[in-house]
């Protein structure tokens, strides 16, 4: 049976789940990823059900991150989330390797003394300059991530004549010999103020995924970045493992 035209009956099944199972076998086999969704009226004639549960199959959805709301137009398909692996591995070639074509756009690239964090982070004096290179990067097309980087100068001098729409990584590594082998990275959730918003193609408080990280190579660091993805196209997976009571690190709250 055409699944648009299915009635939701009663049963031991809520009707909510049932209409869910509905919507999502259309989002599986017939509906495209930005494709609207039949409204709430429609959906209610179809099916025969109330609003109310019309209204909580789509809500469960869309915290899921399956469907997505835009007021005043509808509801519509969610594309489906890159996944990523917290590995030590650039965008481009995590991107790659799990079957999508990145893209890069230089949005900025200018040599400057960096502000105090990234100086510590970088272990610079407060005269010391560093290279700070912003780019935008981009999966199948979609904007992913905004990048905002500081690389040690001192560790790759005229990094800036380079191309920066490559992997940073490849050119550290194939120009000056600078492999990264090891970093730091913290996650938080922040939401889209104007400007990102409008770099990513998001509407300003959409939810991103905020990640700091600072890479060494030899020991010795290299690169203090920032990127914001966009928690709509982009998840983490973590693999974890029980530590033992000796060498268990105690929970502290963020700062």
């Amino acid at each position: 049976m055409d699944e648009r035209h299915r009635v939701v009956t009663d049963g031991p099944v809520p009707k909510h789940a049932q209409l869910r199972r509905i919507l999502e076998s259309l989002i599986e086999a017939e509906l495209a990823p930005d494709a609207p969704i039949p409204s709430e009226r429609d959906l209610m004639a179809l099916h025969r059900v109330s609003r109310m549960t019309v209204r909580e199959a789509i809500g469960q959805l869309v915290t899921e991150g399956r469907l997505y709301r835009v007021r005043g137009k509808g509801t519509f398909v969610a594309a489906p989330r890159v996944d990523s692996m917290l590995e030590l591995t650039s965008f481009t070639e995590d991107m790659r390797r799990r079957g999508h074509e990145p893209a890069t756009v230089v949005l900025r690239s200018i040599e400057a003394v960096p502000p105090a964090p990234v100086r510590r982070a970088l272990g610079l004096t407060a005269a010391q300059t560093a290279y700070r290179v912003e780019r935008l990067r981009i999966a199948d097309g979609v904007p992913m991530a905004l990048e905002d980087g500081w690389y040690a100068a001192d560790r790759a001098p005229g990094l800036l004549d380079r191309d920066l729409s490559q992997s940073l990584y490849a050119v550290l590594s194939r120009s000056y010999g600078v492999v990264i082998d090891a970093a730091k990275q913290t996650l938080r959730s922040e939401v889209a103020d104007a400007q990102t918003a409008r770099i990513l193609g998001v509407t300003v408080g959409a939810p991103l995924l905020a990640l700091d990280r600072t890479s060494t190579a030899g020991g010795r660091p290299v690169e203090q970045i920032t990127s914001w993805y966009r928690g709509d196209r982009y998840q983490v997976h973590i693999d974890l493992a029980r530590a033992s009571d000796a060498g268990r690190v105690p929970w502290q709250p963020a700062r």
